[in-house]
């Protein structure tokens, strides 16, 4: 692994196709070592493996259902299960390979919704996922693509193995948005579909990212504890003085986003949790204020955070990139 940063946490495939291999070559000649691309539903994994079968190393795959937006149907649900359990199986490492590749990284865009600190999200749109794709690189990649099952475009030979299960977790801004409507949002069906993701993570022995915030972040260290999950990334976090405690005490990792340079909680939490559980990240293409204000989210922009967290923490740049990125090839290595 050759990089001194890494963007642990990153919506990859929402990005239109030219753009997505112009930000990973940047990225890469910018000192980055690689990214963790999570997805939010299993179209959208599908094209996260393609880009990460376009850039092995680079691109580190994650698989799951992000809580954002209506449950799956029990068919769909089960579809995505089947597919990732697949991805567990033996098969050449997410991070074998630290080679750029060549080719495009010509993916389908979707949208989604996520959010920063202390504003409200709007849920994604998943019927547009897809609808910003063009052809080239991705279009030949999966031509060998079983529609149905989707298979890898490796052929015969196994899909790469998922580098963790994610983006998972709890709709707490459709239930603020909910509740501004004054509506009740039923919970239960998401805290079962967590808790699965919970066991699945723990059957096998898989890091698990999670959008959980506030007091949704309780009910993910309940699931975790129960199952024994050990390895839970809690990105973009914010929560309690009891949950952080709890959370540390558990063992369980953060990630900062750039709105470490200008949100006064998220700059508070950086003081308080341990160093040897944090990393970076940038959740794009979510966009950001104060200096990033009308930019592009840019998977180098983790270089900002590393450098704004050094500040924080009182430690030398450099020293802070080999922390952070150390604890993320620790997390997901």
């Amino acid at each position: 692994m050759s990089g001194t940063f890494a963007d642990t946490h990153i919506h990859l495939e929402q990005y239109a196709p030219e753009e997505a291999e112009r930000m990973l070559r940047q990225f890469r000649d910018a000192g980055g070592a690689y990214v963790v691309a999570v997805s939010m539903n299993l179209e959208s994994a599908r094209r996260t493996e393609r880009l990460a079968e376009l850039y092995p190393g680079l691109v580190r795959p994650a698989y799951g259902f992000h809580p954002e937006q209506p449950l799956p149907t029990p068919e769909e649900e089960e579809a995505l299960f089947a597919w990732m359990e697949r991805r567990t199986l033996p098969g050449e490492a997410a991070g074998a390979s630290g080679a750029l590749h060549a080719g495009s990284a010509h993916g389908e865009g979707s949208d989604a919704g996520r959010g920063k600190a202390g504003g409200a999200r709007r849920g994604p749109a998943p019927a547009a996922c897809g609808a910003a794709g063009g052809g080239g690189g991705l279009e030949a990649a999966s031509a060998s693509a079983g529609a149905a099952g989707g298979d890898s475009p490796r052929g015969l030979a196994a899909p790469p193995r998922m580098a963790a299960v994610g983006e998972v977790g709890l709709p707490y801004y459709s239930r603020q948005e909910a509740a501004e409507r004054g509506e009740a949002l039923d919970e239960a069906g998401y805290v079962r579909l967590l808790e699965r993701f919970a066991a699945f993570a723990a059957r096998h022995d898989l890091p698990i990212v999670l959008h959980a915030v506030y007091e949704d972040a309780d009910t993910a260290c309940d699931l975790l504890e129960r199952f024994g999950v050990r390895r839970a990334h809690f990105h973009w976090f914010k929560g309690s003085a009891d949950t952080v405690r709890r959370m540390i005490a558990n063992g369980y990792f953060i990630s900062f986003t750039p709105d470490i340079l200008y949100e006064e909680e998220i700059r508070q939490l950086a003081l308080r949790y341990p160093d040897s559980l944090v990393m970076s990240e940038t959740d794009g293409p979510w966009p950001f204020e104060g200096p990033f204000a009308g930019r592009a989210t840019h998977p180098s922009m983790t270089a900002d955070v590393c450098r704004e967290w050094a500040s924080l923490r009182g430690l030398d740049e450099d020293e802070a990139r080999k922390k952070m990125l150390a604890n993320a090839e620790r997390f997901y290595g």
